[in-house]
């Protein structure tokens, strides 16, 4: 009753003696992602005595442990293996079936500077902590500290849980999230707006009249140390052929390209003819694909316009994917190069595979001959280009359900 009395304390702080409501200019996007994240806010802001309570502070510890161990265990190192082998970094990053997931964007593309991600899990509202009821502090800090575990520890999001956890609570949707690792990342939050795309791609503001197709999602501006100021866009969408025929996703994608693209952890969708749409985008529009076994099919890229890196190994689908051994992938990891890093399905270093296909500048015109990749390794072995059917796939699955993007390891 204590702990409760004293959280009822730190927000009722946080309000403007007007009528109980909150001056919306005093309290900044960017401290409620620090008072989220476990960081002090900034100096005089509302949110601070919320700093003080032990709840807080509980929440605080956990998180810069939590942080401080994925920093030196993945995120310097992929920066690292980033640095050595995307020779010529984009301004843009897309990062489909991503799930909140802005931690490994950045990570994989800290030069970049527009993020578009893209996943079936909802934004929801823009938070604000001043608005939670009593008692709810405390609990809507257990919500991020368990919403966020299984990517600390595996490196993705499992839809299974994040389907409950990001309608539960009083906190909600991704943007909660994507606030956490924004502040992790060293990044200040500078404006947030919910937005939605029409059926051309265009851009508008939650507050226009929605059109039935609407693609749902948020805008964020933002800028790291160096000042630079960045776009991310995440939306709500299903990549499926269905769901992007109707959307004006992809549509709203196209001036941005070419860029360089992650998949990974992406439930092997991109291997089902139900993807097409959305596998032949990302082709037609990258310079670069990181990605790891669960990405596009290496049946489906021309070797005629690609080039391929091969780092780590590769160890074969987890039991949850059965039928998506690839052959004509594990002849091209006969001939990997070391990777001190897990990521993916099989998170363990040991096991963990990542493939930097790069766009060869005659395969399009668009792409820049910059464009190379890494700047010291032997030619990749060339890859026959294997028919869909069973040389890459011995046997389809029954397609996954759509609250099954992400799934749990079985170990």
């Amino acid at each position: 009753m204590l702990l409760v009395s004293r959280l009822w304390f730190a927000v009722a702080c946080l309000l403007v003696v007007t009528g109980g409501a909150v001056e919306a200019q005093t309290v900044t996007p960017d401290d409620t992602a620090r008072v989220l994240a476990g960081m002090a806010p900034s100096a005089g802001s509302p949110l601070a005595e919320l700093t003080q309570d032990p709840a807080w502070r509980r929440h605080a510890a956990f998180l810069d442990n939590a942080f401080n161990q994925l920093e030196q265990r993945q995120l310097s190192k992929i920066r690292a293996w980033t640095e050595a082998n995307i020779a010529a970094p984009r301004p843009t990053m897309f990062y489909f079936f991503s799930g909140p997931d802005f931690l490994y964007a950045d990570a994989f593309a800290p030069k970049a500077t527009t993020y578009v991600m893209a996943a079936l899990e909802p934004t929801g509202p823009i938070p604000d902590l001043t608005t939670l009821p009593r008692g709810s502090v405390g609990p809507a800090l257990s919500y991020v500290e368990r919403s966020l575990q299984s990517i600390l520890s595996f490196s993705f999001f499992i839809t299974k849980n994040m389907k409950v956890d990001l309608r539960d609570g009083e906190m909600e949707g991704t943007l909660p999230i994507l606030y956490v690792f924004l502040a992790r990342t060293g990044k200040t939050i500078r404006s947030v707006s919910l937005v939605w795309l029409d059926e051309t791609g265009a851009l508008r503001a939650a507050n226009e009249p929605q059109t039935r197709n609407a693609t749902k999602g948020a805008r964020i501006v933002f800028a790291g140390a160096d000042g630079v100021e960045k776009t991310l866009y995440y939306f709500s969408t299903d990549l499926s052929d269905s769901g992007v025929r109707a959307s004006g996703f992809l549509k709203f994608c196209d001036p941005l390209a070419p860029g360089n693209s992650l998949l990974k952890s992406a439930s092997y969708l991109l291997h089902e003819n139900s993807f097409s749409r959305v596998r032949s985008w990302l082709l037609q529009n990258s310079a670069t694909i990181v990605q790891d076994d669960s990405g596009i099919p290496l049946a489906s890229y021309d070797t005629q316009a690609w080039r391929f890196f091969p780092f780590g190994r590769y160890a074969g689908p987890i039991d949850k994917f059965p039928g998506m051994y690839q052959n004509s992938y594990a002849r091209l990891f006969e001939r990997a190069q070391p990777l001190d890093f897990g990521i993916g399905y099989r998170w363990r270093t040991r096991e963990s595979n990542v493939l930097l296909s790069v766009r060869s500048p005659s395969g399009d015109t668009t792409v820049s001959a910059e464009a190379t990749g890494p700047a010291e390794t032997s030619p990749p072995p060339r890859v026959r280009r294997a028919p869909r059917g069973p040389e890459l796939v011995p046997a389809y699955p029954p397609p996954p359900r759509r609250d099954e993007f992400f799934f749990w390891p079985r170990w």
